[in-house]
């Protein structure tokens, strides 16, 4: 196993009365075409270094610490809800991206970047979903589980709970949930994960971010309006789900390929519920094999509907 890549470069950027600490892959020259990352709950930018790794040179990539995760500070009015989260990375998009973006969302991040998608075509060339976080109301263990965290009362006490345990153990436990294989992790990257929890333990806000974002996961699955928004999205889209995802169900992977207009579609074997960190070299593929269905169509705007189903 080769040692991973170290984690991208960042920065705080200022957004107004906001701030986002964002993580940069240049491209190779001036001018070329932009890629921003948008992570899942509890996670960061640097759930992104290995694809952003495989796609350095050719985009300029901004993979960004959501506000309060990360290394971004907890936003002002400590408004974690899509609707604030996906207004945070519209900023981002309009005051660094060259263009229209190829937007790329991970769970929490997949929600976000549907409910952008949908609402800022003119921001979005392509749209890439890995295991979005979208309305399923089907009881399933983990989803239990983020509900949980949103009850008043109970929410908090588990989050101490949790706490509790060290550094090594929680991250073994996040592992387990999201990886369908955790023994891929390599030794380096695991230590990284163990040093960023233990840096989060002594941020005030750490527990405050996730429980609301959570909150605004379950109002999100609650009002089904970001599948309103999956249907107006105009751009080609890219779905990826894992078969042994634990988080979100790949059986949504058969409403996801009937509501959005131009989407590939594609359910993984032995791959849970964060493709882009355990096969991030299929998302490479997969994701430049979309760019080359539209460079063959002749059409930047959208893509023939290819509603290919891969198990």
């Amino acid at each position: 196993m080769s040692a991973p890549i170290p984690a991208w470069p960042g920065e705080l950027i200022s957004l107004g009365d906001l701030q986002v600490f964002t993580r940069t892959a240049p491209a190779r020259e001036a001018g070329a075409e932009s890629a921003v990352f948008v992570h899942g709950l509890a996670g960061s930018a640097v759930n992104w270094t290995d694809l952003m790794g495989l796609l350095s040179g050719e985009f300029a990539s901004d993979a960004l610490d959501l506000p309060g995760f990360g290394y971004s500070p907890p936003p002002p009015a400590r408004d974690y809800s899509i609707d604030a989260h996906t207004h945070a990375v519209v900023r981002l998009i309009e005051k660094r991206a060259n263009g229209p973006v190829h937007l790329f969302g991970n769970s929490l991040g997949g929600a976000i970047a549907t409910r952008l998608a949908g609402t800022r075509p003119d921001l979005v060339r392509t749209l890439t979903l890995i295991s979005p976080a979208l309305p399923d109301l089907r009881p399933r263990y983990g989803p239990a589980r983020i509900l949980a965290a949103t009850m008043p009362g109970f929410g908090p006490w588990a989050v101490r709970r949790f706490t509790l345990l060290s550094a090594e153990q929680r991250v073994q436990g996040t592992l387990d949930m999201c990886f369908a294989d955790p023994t891929c992790v390599h030794p380096d990257r695991l230590m990284e994960f163990v040093e960023d929890v233990r840096r989060r333990d002594g941020l005030s806000h750490n527990a405050e971010a996730l429980i609301a974002s959570s909150r605004a996961i379950v109002n999100a699955y609650v009002r089904r309006s970001l599948w309103r928004y999956a249907a107006r999205v105009a751009a080609p889209t890219l779905l990826i789900y894992g078969r042994h995802d634990r988080l979100v169900d790949p059986r949504m992977a058969s409403r996801a390929a009937r509501v959005f207009k131009h989407a590939r579609v594609l359910v993984l074997p032995d791959v849970g519920h964060v493709a882009q960190m355990e096969r991030p070299e299929v998302v490479a593929r997969e994701f430049r094999a979309m760019l080359d269905d539209i460079a063959r169509s002749g059409d930047t705007t959208s893509a023939p509907a290819d509603r290919r189903l891969t198990s």
